[in-house]
C-alpha cells in the first residue's frame, strides 16, 4: 500500500515544518508574524501550507488563491481571503469601512485608495483576532492581482500584536516584488536520500539504480516533478526519457504529464475540465450551470476524481495550479471560445457583469462594438472600485475588439491612462502608440504628450520628462487652460529635479511659457500664484518673484484636498523659496494630514518626507526619524522608490560619518542612473554640511562649491552657500567665501524673514572682525532665537563661541560654548557637539559629560505612538494615523511605558521632554 499523498510531500521537511510551528506559536502568544514561502513549481510550497493549516488547531483560518486568468480582476485574491470575516465589517471606522465595501462592490463610491482598502484589512483581520488567534494562507501570490498584492503586502508590513499569521508562497522564478522584504522561508529540492524515498512511493516495478540516480538528479528534488513524471511509466520508458537533451524546463515537464493524462480522458471530462480552469471562481453552481449548456452532464467529474486531477465539493477545486493550467494551456482555441461563451451565459449581468464582460471578451473571435462597450462599462466600474489594473486590462481588450477608428483611438488613450496610473509604464507606451495610429484631435493629442511624459517622470526618465511635459501643457492651452497650468507646474519640477537650469533650458523655456500665459479670468488661484512666483523665480530672480510667491504660500494653506493629490508635492516650494520655514512646516503638515485623511498611501512618502525635512531642520530628530520610518514602510509596500533626502539631512545633522556617506552614495547613483541632477547636488550639500559638522573644513568645502556650482538652481544650491561660506572661511580662501555671501544675500535680503537674515548675519559675521563680526553673530543669535529653527541657532553660538576664544576672550567664549554644547547635544548634533566639545577644552575647561537618555532606547515607531499618545490622541486614533491597528498600538504603549520607567499617558509629556525631545503639536 503507497504511502499517502499528504505525509509523502512532507518527507524531509523537518526545518520548514519547524519553521511554521513557530509561527504557530508566536501567533498564540499574542504576536503576530508575516512569512513569505518561496520555490519553484511543484517543490510543496502547497503542501506546507496545508501542513501549517492542520497545525493550527483553535486558530481561525483565512484562505486565499491567486489565480492567473483574475490577475486583471481588482481586489479578487482579497476578497477571497476577507470573505469568513465580512460580517464585522461594521465594526470598522467608516472610512475603512466604505473604502472596502466599494473595493469588494458591496456599494457604490468614488474609487477608494488601495492602501486605504489595506488598513481596513488590517482592522478587519485584527478583529477577528479577537476573538481567537488568526491564521491566514495565500497560495500562488504571484498570481494575485496588483490591488490585493499591495494591500496584503501593506497589511503583512503593519502587523503587530494582533495575533495575526499571514504566510504568502510565492512561485519563483516569477519576477513578483511586492513581498519583498518580508521573512522569507526558502522551499528547495530534497536532498538525494529523501528524494530516493519519494519516488519509491510511486514507481511501478524495481528500476536500474543509474536510471533512479538520474531520474533524482534531474528532477533537482522537486517532490511534485518525483510524483508525476514517472506515474504510469515502465522503466524501460523511464529509462529512455529521461536523458534526452532537448527536454523542457521543469514547470513544463510537469505541466507536460498533466496533459499527457488529461488525453486519456473522456472528451466530456476534458470539456469540463476546461470549463473550471477558465473560471476559478470555484462555484459549482456556476461550473455545471456551464457545463449543462456544452452538454457536459455530472457523470464527467467522476474521472477526473478518480485520477486525482479535480474535486467537486462545496468548492472546485484543482490539485494543484499546473493542472489548471496545462488544462487550459492544452485546450483547441475554439473549445476555449465555446468555454467562455458558456461561462458569459451562465453569468448572472446583474450580480457579477464585469466576469461577463470578461468571459465575452475570450469569447469573441474578430471586433465586436457591442463587447467592447460592455469591457468600457466593466472598465469604469472597476476604475471607480480603485482598480485601474483591472481597468486597463478591460480597456485593452475592448481596443482589440474595437472596428471604429476613432473610438479604438480614445479607448487605447483611456487604456493607456489607467495603465500608467496602475504602474504599467511599458504598457501604457505601448497603448499610447495605438492612440497615435488613430484618428485623434489635437486635445488628445495633447494628452498623449502629456501622458508620455508623466510615464517618463514617474519611471525615473529624468531628463526625457521635462520636455515632453512641457510640449503637452503648450498643445493643452487652447483646450484646457487649468490642465495647461498644472502640467507647466509638474513640467518646472521635473525640470528643477533633472538639473536642467542652464540659458537656453527646458526650464527656461517653461517659465518664459508661464509668463506669456493669459491671465486667469478672476482671481487667481493659489496654483496660479504659486505657478507664476516660480517662473519670475527663474526669469527676473529673486526679489520680483519674493511677493508673489509669499503670497502663493499663505494661499496653499488652504488649497482642497484633490488639489494636494494632484500637484500638493510641488505646495512647500513656495515657502522654501522665500525662507519662510513657519509656512514651510504648515503646509507639509496640513498636506500629510490631507493625504494621510484620503488614504491616499501611494503618496505618503513623498509628505513625509517633506514633514520629516522641516522637522530636522528644527531639531526635532525623533520626529524626522518617526516620519522616516513611516515613508520607508510604505514606499515597500506600494513597491515606490524615492530619494533618501530626509534621512540623509538627518544623519548630516547628527554627523554620523558611516550612515550619511552610505546614503550620499546612494543619492550619486540615482543621479547617474536617472540624469535627476538635483539628488546630487542635495547629496553635495548634506556631505558640506556633515564635514563642517566633523571640522573636516577642506572636505566640506570641496562638496559645497560642487553643490553651488549652478548658481540658476533655485533651492539647495542657496543653502548650500552657507556651507560654502563657513568652509571657505575656516579653510583659509576668504575672498571665495565673500563672494559666496553675496550670492547668498542675494537670496536672503528679498524676504526678510527672520530665518534668512539670521542666517545671513551668522556668515557675514565669519568675513567680518572686531566689532563688525561681534555685531553681526549677535545679531544672528538674536534673529534665529526668533525662529524654532534650533540647529540653526546652535551653530551660531558655536561660531561665535569659536570666535570669542580667537580674539582671546576666554570667559566669554565659555559662555557661548557652554550653551552650544548643550544644545547640540540635546538636539543629537553629535560632531557638532564634539566640535564645541573640544573648543571648550581648548579654553581651559573640561565639559560636564551628557548621559544619553532612556528614550534614545525607543524605537522610532514607539517614538511616534508616545508623541501621538502624549498629545491626546487615543488609540485608535493613533492606529488610523500610523496604518497599524488599535492592539499593536497598546501593545507599542506598554513597551514605552516600561522603558521610561512611567505607568501612565499623564506622564508622557514630561517624560519625553526630559528625553531632550519636547512633545510638538501635531
Amino acid at each position: 500500500m503507497s504511502t499517502p499523498v499528504s505525509a509523502r510531500r512532507l518527507l524531509g521537511r523537518a526545518s520548514e515544518c519547524a519553521a511554521l510551528d513557530q509561527l504557530v506559536a508566536s501567533v498564540r502568544a499574542g504576536l503576530s508574524r508575516a512569512l513569505v514561502v518561496r520555490g519553484e513549481a511543484g517543490i510543496g510550497k502547497s503542501a506546507l501550507l496545508e501542513y501549517l493549516v492542520g497545525r493550527a488547531s483553535g486558530c481561525g483560518i483565512g484562505r486565499s488563491v491567486g489565480v492567473e486568468s483574475e490577475m486583471e480582476l481588482a481586489f479578487a485574491g482579497l476578497q477571497q481571503l476577507c470573505a469568513p470575516f465580512l460580517g464585522r465589517i461594521g465594526r470598522l471606522p467608516r472610512p475603512q469601512r466604505d473604502a472596502l465595501g466599494t473595493a469588494f462592490g458591496l456599494r457604490g463610491g468614488e474609487a477608494p485608495d488601495r492602501f486605504l482598502v489595506g488598513l481596513a484589512v488590517l482592522g478587519l483581520l485584527s478583529e477577528a483576532a479577537e476573538e481567537r488567534p488568526l491564521v491566514c494562507v495565500v497560495d500562488d501570490a504571484q498570481w494575485l492581482d496588483m490591488a490585493s498584492a499591495q494591500a496584503l503586502a501593506f497589511v503583512a508590513r503593519r502587523l503587530g500584536a494582533e495575533s495575526v499569521g499571514l504566510v504568502f508562497a510565492v512561485r519563483e522564478p516569477f519576477g513578483e516584488r511586492y513581498f519583498d522584504g518580508l521573512p522569507e522561508l526558502a522551499v528547495r529540492g530534497l536532498d538525494y536520500h529523501d528524494a530516493r524515498a519519494l519516488l519509491g512511493t510511486v514507481l511501478a516495478g524495481p528500476l536500474d539504480e543509474r536510471v533512479r540516480d538520474r531520474i533524482v538528479a534531474e528532477t533537482r528534488g522537486n517532490p511534485l516533478a518525483l510524483l508525476e513524471l514517472p506515474s504510469g511509466r515502465t522503466p524501460a520508458e523511464l529509462a529512455g526519457g529521461f536523458g534526452l537533451s532537448d527536454a523542457p524546463a521543469l514547470p513544463g515537464r510537469i505541466e507536460q504529464s498533466f496533459t499527457e493524462r488529461l488525453a486519456t480522458l473522456p472528451p466530456s471530462t476534458r470539456l469540463l475540465l476546461l470549463v473550471a480552469a477558465a473560471e476559478p471562481v470555484g462555484d459549482p453552481v456556476l461550473l455545471w450551470r456551464a457545463a449543462g449548456r456544452l452538454g457536459v452532464g455530472p457523470g464527467a467529474a467522476a474521472a477526473a476524481d478518480t485520477h486525482g486531477l479535480l474535486a467537486v465539493g462545496e468548492l472546485v477545486t484543482f490539485r494543484h495550479p499546473l493542472v489548471r493550467s496545462a488544462v487550459y494551456g492544452a485546450a483547441a482555441p475554439e473549445d476555449r471560445r465555446r468555454v467562455h461563451r458558456a461561462l458569459a451565459d451562465a453569468t448572472d449581468a446583474g450580480v457579477d457583469p464585469d466576469r461577463r464582460a470578461w468571459h465575452l471578451a475570450h469569447a469573441t473571435v474578430g471586433l465586436d462594438e457591442d463587447v467592447a462597450a460592455e469591457l468600457e462599462r466593466s472598465a469604469g466600474r472597476a476604475q471607480d472600485r480603485g482598480g485601474f489594473a483591472a481597468a486597463a486590462a478591460f480597456l485593452h481588450r475592448a481596443v482589440a475588439l474595437t472596428q471604429d477608428p476613432v473610438l479604438r483611438a480614445g479607448r487605447a488613450l483611456a487604456a493607456a491612462q489607467a495603465s500608467l496610473e496602475a504602474g504599467a509604464f511599458d504598457v501604457a507606451l505601448g497603448l499610447l502608440a495605438t492612440a497615435e495610429a488613430g484618428p485623434l484631435d489635437e486635445s488628445q493629442r495633447a494628452r498623449v504628450v502629456l501622458l508620455r511624459g508623466r510615464a517618463a517622470f514617474a519611471a525615473g526618465r529624468g531628463r526625457d520628462a521635462p520636455g515632453l511635459l512641457f510640449e503637452a501643457a503648450r498643445r493643452l492651452e487652447p483646450f484646457d487652460l487649468e490642465l495647461a497650468r498644472e502640467s507647466y507646474l509638474t513640467a518646472w519640477g521635473a525640470a528643477v529635479t533633472a538639473g536642467l537650469y542652464a540659458e537656453g533650458s527646458v526650464l527656461l523655456e517653461i517659465c518664459r511659457a508661464v509668463r506669456a500665459l493669459p491671465a486667469p479670468a478672476g482671481p487667481p488661484r493659489p496654483l496660479d500664484l504659486l505657478l507664476d512666483g516660480l517662473a519670475l523665480l527663474i526669469t527676473e530672480g529673486r526679489a520680483p518673484a519674493t511677493p508673489r510667491l509669499q503670497r502663493a504660500a499663505k494661499a496653499l494653506l488652504s488649497i482642497p484636498a484633490e488639489d494636494v493629490l494632484r500637484w500638493g508635492w510641488m505646495a512647500s516650494t513656495a515657502a522654501i523659496a522665500v525662507w519662510d520655514e513657519e509656512g514651510y512646516r504648515a503646509i507639509a503638515e496640513r498636506n500629510l494630514r490631507l493625504v494621510r485623511d484620503a488614504g491616499a498611501l501611494s503618496e505618503l512618502p513623498v509628505y513625509d518626507a517633506e514633514l520629516g525635512l522641516i522637522e530636522a531642520w528644527m531639531g526635532d530628530f525623533a520626529g524626522a526619524a518617526s516620519l522616516i520610518t513611516e515613508a520607508e514602510s510604505v514606499a515597500a509596500a506600494t513597491g515606490s522608490r524615492y530619494p533618501p533626502y530626509t534621512a540623509l539631512r538627518l544623519r548630516a545633522l547628527q554627523g554620523r560619518e558611516a550612515e550619511a556617506s552610505e546614503l550620499i552614495a546612494a543619492a550619486n547613483e540615482l543621479s547617474a542612473a536617472t540624469g535627476q541632477t538635483y539628488a546630487a547636488t542635495w547629496a553635495q550639500w548634506e556631505a558640506a554640511v556633515l564635514y563642517n559638522g566633523l571640522a573636516r573644513y577642506e572636505q566640506a568645502f570641496s562638496a559645497a562649491r560642487q553643490a553651488t556650482a549652478k548658481p540658476a538652481e533655485p533651492l539647495v544650491s542657496v543653502w548650500a552657500l552657507v556651507e560654502l561660506v563657513e568652509a571657505a572661511a575656516r579653510a583659509g580662501d576668504p575672498d571665495l567665501a565673500v563672494d559666496a555671501l553675496k550670492r547668498l544675500a542675494e537670496a536672503t535680503q528679498p524676504s526678510g524673514t527672520d530665518f534668512a537674515l539670521g542666517v545671513e548675519a551668522r556668515c557675514r559675521a565669519l568675513v567680518s572682525n572686531g566689532e563688525t563680526a561681534e555685531r553681526n553673530y549677535r545679531e544672528a543669535i538674536d534673529r534665529l532665537g526668533r525662529t524654532r529653527l534650533r540647529p540653526e541657532l546652535a551653530r551660531a553660538h558655536l561660531l561665535y563661541g569659536e570666535w570669542l576664544r580667537r580674539e582671546r576672550r576666554r570667559v566669554d567664549a565659555r559662555e557661548q560654548l557652554r550653551l552650544a554644547h548643550a544644545m547640540l547635544s540635546d538636539i543629537g548634533m553629535e560632531a557638532f557637539a564634539e566640535r564645541a566639545r573640544r573648543e571648550l577644552l581648548a579654553t581651559g575647561e573640561t565639559p560636564r559629560k551628557r548621559t544619553v537618555e532612556t528614550l534614545e532606547e525607543l524605537t522610532p515607531q514607539e517614538r511616534q505612538v508616545a508623541r501621538l499618545a502624549a498629545g491626546g490622541r487615543t488609540n485608535p486614533e493613533i492606529a488610523a494615523q500610523l496604518f497599524l491597528s488599535p492592539r499593536t498600538v497598546e501593545w507599542h504603549l506598554s513597551k514605552v511605558f516600561g522603558k521610561l520607567g512611567i505607568v501612565s499617558r499623564k506622564e508622557l509629556p514630561a517624560a519625553l521632554s526630559n528625553g531632550g525631545a519636547a512633545v510638538a503639536p501635531l
